[in-house]
C-alpha cells in the first residue's frame, strides 16, 4: 500500500481544497477561506499520510483524533472529510453554512461524521485536546498499548493561543507530560483587526518551552508536503511531553490580491478574486471544481490506509485478554451490571453536606463505574471529588484516576469535555459554584456537544458564609437552567445526591450537580431526582404547595409542620431538577402542582424563572454578605418563619 499519493495528485488535491475553500464562502456569502487556503497542504498531509483513521469507521476507538481549534476555518475540515470519503458529498459543500446542512459554520461533533469536537470559540479545541490526551493515556495504561495508542493532532492559530484557556491547558499538559498531543501553531501573523503586532508579541516558542513542551520551529514550509510530513513525524516520536510545531503560513495563499491581508480572514473573496486565484493555481475557473477521478483516487487511498490500520487494531483487540465488560462500561461511560446496588443509602435524620455525600457515592461505586475519573481546580477535598485510594494522574502513574487540575477552572472544564468526547472515561470535576463564571464556555460547549461530563459545583449559596458575596452564588443556578441540553440537579440531601449520581451516569449528556457546603438533614428517599420533583408531604386538602430545592427543602418540611399547627395544610415538594420535571407527562406534573392550589417557591438564589411554577417566591434577589452562613441565610429570609408567614399570606390571598 503506497504511503502517499503521486506528486501530481498531491498538487491537484491541494488545489481542490483551496478551490472549495474559496467557492463555499463565496456562495454562502459568509465564511473564512484564508486560513483554509493557507493550511490546505498541512491538512492534506495529515489526512493522506499521517493520521491513522478509517472513513468507513469514523468512531473506532484507536483512531488518531484531529481537532481544528480555529473552527472558523471549518471549510478546510469539510473539504478533507469530503475528499477522504467520510460521507460528505459536493452537494453538502455547496450547502455550507445553510439551514440543516451537514456543513455548519463551525464544526459540530455528532453533526458531521469525522468531527471530533465542537470548535469555534477560540482556544477551546486546543484545551479539549489536553483532555483527549489524558483519556488516551489512561486507557492505554488500563487496557494496554496494543489497543490504545494514538495521537491527538491540533491546529491552532494566533487567536487560540491568545485566549486565556490556552495558557491554562498548555501549562497542565506540559506538567502532565502528555506526549500524545501534536499541535501545529498556524503562525500567520494575522487577526481580524490586522497584523498580530497590534496586540501580540509573545515569544510562543519560549512560552511553550517553559511549560515543558517539545517545540520545533518549522519555518516557511507551509507548501512543502514532505517537510510537513517530516516535522509531524519528528514530533510523533516524542512521547514524554506534548509537541508544538510552529508553522509560518500566509493567509489567503496563493491569492494575488489578498495573501497576507487580514481581509482574507473572514470576508469572502469576490468572484473576480476567486477567478484570479484559480488562474494562479492552474485549475478550471468553475465553481466547486472537483474532478471525479481525483476524488475517487483520494478516497480509494484513504479507504485502503484506514482499512489496513483498523484491521491490524482489530486483530490486536481480538487477541487481547482485556476485560470486555469493563472495556464496554468505559467506552459507554456507564456502569457495570448491578453497579447501582453499590449506591449508599443514608438514614433519615442523619446530617451530612451534599458535597460530602457525593464523595461517598463516588467511593462506593468506583469499582462499578470503571470510567470514573475525578478532580478539581485545587479544591478536591472541598468539593467531594477526592477519590479514596486513587493515585494522581501523572506521567509516573498514567492510569491515575485522581486529576489535580490546579487553579485552572476554564482549562479543567474544557479538558473534561475533551475526555468525554474522546471516550473511555466519565470525568467529574469540581469547583465552588461561584467559579462557574471562570469556566462557563466549557459548560456551554459540553451541552452543545452532548458531552457526558459531571460538573460538581459546591458551596452553592450564601450559606458559604464569611467569605462574603464574592464567593456566594446567587444568580448562578438560574444561568445553568437557561443552558439547553444541560441536566441541572440541586439535591435536597444525601439520598438525593446519590440518586443524582445515578441519573448522571445514565444520562446521555452533561450534568451539573449543585451541592451544599453546610450539613443538611437527610429528609428524603432520593426518588424525587428520577422525575425531577416529588411530593414529600401530601395532604388531599392541601391549601398551599411549598416547593424548594437543595438546602431549603428541610426548611419547607419544618414550615409545613408549623402551618399544620396553625390550621393550614401544606404539601411539600422537593424539586431537584427542573429539566427532568419538564420531561414528565402533564398528568404527572399536575399531581405535583394540583390545579387551583397556590404555590410558594423557596430557593437561596435569585427568583428568576420560578414564576413558571410559583405564585409567590422566596429567594435572594441581591448579593450576599460576609457573616456566618446560617446568619446570612436567616437575615435574607431563608428561614422557617418567613416561609410560614409568606405561605399564610398566600393562602389568605387565594
Amino acid at each position: 500500500m503506497p504511503s502517499t499519493l503521486t506528486h501530481d495528485q498531491d498538487s491537484a488535491a491541494i488545489s481542490l481544497i483551496r478551490g472549495l475553500a474559496m467557492d463555499a464562502p463565496l456562495y454562502a456569502k459568509s465564511g473564512h477561506q484564508g486560513t483554509a487556503m493557507a493550511l490546505a497542504p498541512l491538512a492534506h498531509v495529515l489526512y493522506s499520510r499521517i493520521m491513522r483513521h478509517d472513513p468507513a469507521h469514523p468512531n473506532w476507538p484507536d483512531r488518531d483524533r484531529f481537532i481544528l481549534s480555529g473552527g472558523h476555518a471549518s471549510i478546510l475540515q469539510y473539504s478533507m472529510l469530503y475528499l477522504s470519503g467520510y460521507g460528505l458529498e459536493l452537494d453538502d459543500i455547496k450547502q455550507f453554512r445553510q439551514w440543516e446542512s451537514a456543513t455548519p459554520g463551525h464544526p459540530e461533533v455528532g453533526h458531521t461524521a469525522g468531527v471530533e469536537v465542537t470548535t469555534g470559540p477560540l482556544g477551546q479545541g486546543f484545551a479539549n485536546a489536553v483532555g483527549m490526551a489524558i483519556a488516551e493515556r489512561m486507557m492505554a495504561d488500563r487496557f494496554g498499548a496494543e489497543v490504545q495508542s494514538h495521537h491527538t493532532f491540533v491546529v491552532a492559530g494566533d487567536g487560540c493561543l491568545m485566549e486565556g484557556v490556552s495558557h491554562e491547558a498548555a501549562s497542565l499538559a506540559g506538567h502532565l507530560g502528555l506526549g500524545g498531543i501534536v499541535c501545529v501553531y498556524d503562525d500567520n501573523h494575522i487577526t481580524i483587526d490586522g497584523n498580530t503586532n497590534l496586540a501580540y508579541s509573545d515569544d510562543v516558542a519560549m512560552r511553550f518551552q517553559s511549560y515543558g513542551w517539545h517545540v520545533e520551529t518549522l519555518g516557511e514550509v507551509a507548501n512543502d508536503c514532505d517537510a510537513l510530513e517530516a516535522g509531524l513525524r519528528r514530533a510523533m516520536v516524542v512521547r514524554d511531553k506534548p509537541s508544538l510545531l510552529i508553522l509560518r503560513s500566509h493567509i489567503g495563499f496563493p491569492s494575488p490580491d489578498l495573501t497576507d491581508n487580514h481581509e482574507a480572514h473572514g470576508n469572502p473573496f469576490t468572484a473576480e478574486q476567486v477567478s484570479r486565484t484559480k488562474a494562479v493555481m492552474g485549475i478550471a475557473d468553475e465553481p466547486f471544481w472537483a474532478p471525479a477521478d481525483l476524488v475517487a483516487a483520494y478516497r480509494s487511498h484513504t479507504a485502503a490506509r484506514g482499512a489496513a490500520v483498523r484491521s491490524e487494531w482489530q486483530s490486536r483487540f481480538d487477541a487481547s485478554s482485556l476485560n470486555r465488560a469493563e472495556w464496554d462500561a468505559c467506552w459507554t461511560a456507564s456502569g457495570m451490571p448491578g453497579w447501582t446496588d453499590l449506591l449508599p443509602v443514608f438514614a433519615q435524620g442523619e446530617s451530612i453536606a451534599t458535597r460530602v455525600a457525593i464523595q461517598k457515592a463516588f467511593d462506593a461505586t468506583i469499582t462499578g463505574v470503571p470510567g470514573l475519573v475525578a478532580g478539581a481546580a485545587d479544591l478536591t477535598g472541598n468539593t467531594g471529588t477526592k477519590l479514596a485510594g486513587q493515585v494522581p494522574q501523572a506521567a509516573a502513574t498514567p492510569g491515575g484516576r485522581q486529576i489535580y487540575y490546579g487553579i485552572r477552572e476554564h482549562g479543567m472544564g474544557s479538558a473534561m469535555v475533551g475526555m468525554a468526547l474522546h471516550g473511555g472515561v466519565l470525568p467529574a470535576g469540581g469547583t465552588f459554584f461561584v467559579f462557574l463564571d471562570y469556566m462557563r464556555p466549557a459548560v456551554r460547549l459540553a451541552a452543545l456537544s452532548h458531552a457526558k461530563v459531571l460538573f460538581v459545583f459546591t458551596h452553592d449559596s450564601v450559606g458559604v458564609g464569611e467569605d462574603g458575596p464574592t464567593h456566594q452564588p446567587v444568580e448562578h443556578i438560574a444561568t445553568l437552567r437557561a443552558i439547553p441540553n444541560l441536566q441541572v440537579i440541586r439535591p435536597a440531601d444525601a439520598n438525593e445526591t446519590a440518586h443524582a449520581w445515578r441519573v448522571a451516569v445514565e444520562h446521555h449528556g452533561p450534568t451539573a450537580l449543585v451541592l451544599s457546603r453546610q450539613a443538611l438533614p437527610v429528609c428524603t428517599d432520593g426518588s424525587a431526582v428520577e422525575t425531577g420533583a416529588a411530593v414529600l408531604r401530601a395532604n388531599d386538602a392541601a391549601q398551599v404547595v411549598l416547593v424548594a430545592t437543595g438546602s431549603e427543602v428541610h426548611l419547607c418540611l419544618a414550615a409545613a409542620e408549623q402551618l399544620h399547627a396553625a390550621g393550614i395544610e401544606a404539601n411539600v415538594v422537593s424539586m431537584p431538577s427542573w429539566d427532568r420535571f419538564e420531561s414528565q407527562t402533564p398528568q404527572f406534573r399536575s399531581t405535583v402542582f394540583p390545579a387551583g392550589v397556590p404555590v410558594l417557591s423557596v430557593e437561596a438564589g435569585v427568583t428568576f424563572g420560578w414564576a413558571r411554577y410559583a405564585d409567590d417566591c422566596i429567594g435572594i434577589d441581591r448579593f450576599g454578605a460576609s457573616a456566618p452562613g446560617a446568619l446570612v441565610l436567616d437575615k435574607l429570609g431563608i428561614n422557617t418563619d418567613n416561609i410560614v408567614a409568606r405561605a399564610t399570606a398566600l393562602v389568605h390571598k387565594a
